[in-house]
């Protein structure tokens, strides 16, 4: 199959399949860093990433997750904020926006999908998330922060696909360009998971908001074929 063929799936909407019960099981949809799947891997069983500065304890279950899929999510990436892992701007998901979103489904256990989000948020994990609200409402504000409001896009299989994002959306961005050690660990993820070319990659991360402020597609395919440069 030639590369940026991949067949993509999409969520069936919420309330299609998906069980409003506490899953044993869950879908985790990244569209930022944790497309690739070695970044994902700090996450579950502890580490730091190339270019990171942090270094994460890893999930209670730190095994690999049972299927990953390519996946497309109604919606639209941005980048806003400053991320004390990267610097510069990170990725958020708006799934009010216009267009769609290529991401990456793992299938994980609910309880190491809690602790990633606690990871994210710079907390211990440990905790497992009370997912009712988002799997009844397809979304739920848990807390104020960045990565605190979990949303349900829909389900695969009859599992629900959680992701987690800002409390607001694009019209309440404070955004910012991401750099480019951060774009560099995304764009990976798109070729593993989408089959895109660097290229591809460049033009999609690019033209997100937030990013356009520094990057032009030409500039970014630059930073990502020079993996010694910050862009």
């Amino acid at each position: 199959m030639r590369r940026d063929t991949v067949p993509r799936r999409r969520p069936h909407p919420a309330g299609a399949s998906a069980t409003t019960t506490a899953p044993d099981r869950v879908w985790y949809a990244a569209y930022g860093s944790n497309l690739c799947a070695e970044r994902l891997a700090c996450y579950l069983r502890g580490g730091r990433p190339p270019g990171g500065a942090r270094t994460y304890p890893g999930c209670r279950d730190g095994r690999p997750p049972e299927r990953a899929e390519p996946v497309m999510l109604p919606g639209l990436v941005y980048f806003a904020l400053e991320s004390a892992v990267w610097g510069g701007g990170t990725a958020f998901y708006d799934a009010a926006g216009v267009g769609e979103v290529p991401a990456r489904a793992y299938l994980l256990s609910a309880g190491q999908f809690g602790d990633i989000a606690a990871q994210e948020m710079h907390r211990e994990p440990g905790a497992d998330l009370p997912l009712a609200g988002a799997l009844s409402g397809g979304r739920e504000r848990l807390g104020p922060g960045r990565y605190e409001t979990l949303v349900c896009p829909g389900s695969l299989d009859g599992v629900p696909v959680l992701t987690f994002t800002a409390p607001g959306g694009l019209p309440e961005a404070d955004l910012r360009p991401p750099r480019a050690a951060y774009l560099r660990t995304i764009a990976a993820g798109l070729v593993q998971a989408h089959g895109w070319s660097l290229r591809r990659a460049a033009d999609y991360l690019g033209s997100r908001p937030g990013a356009t402020a520094r990057w032009s597609a030409a500039t970014l395919l630059r930073a990502l074929e020079d993996p010694a440069g910050d862009g």
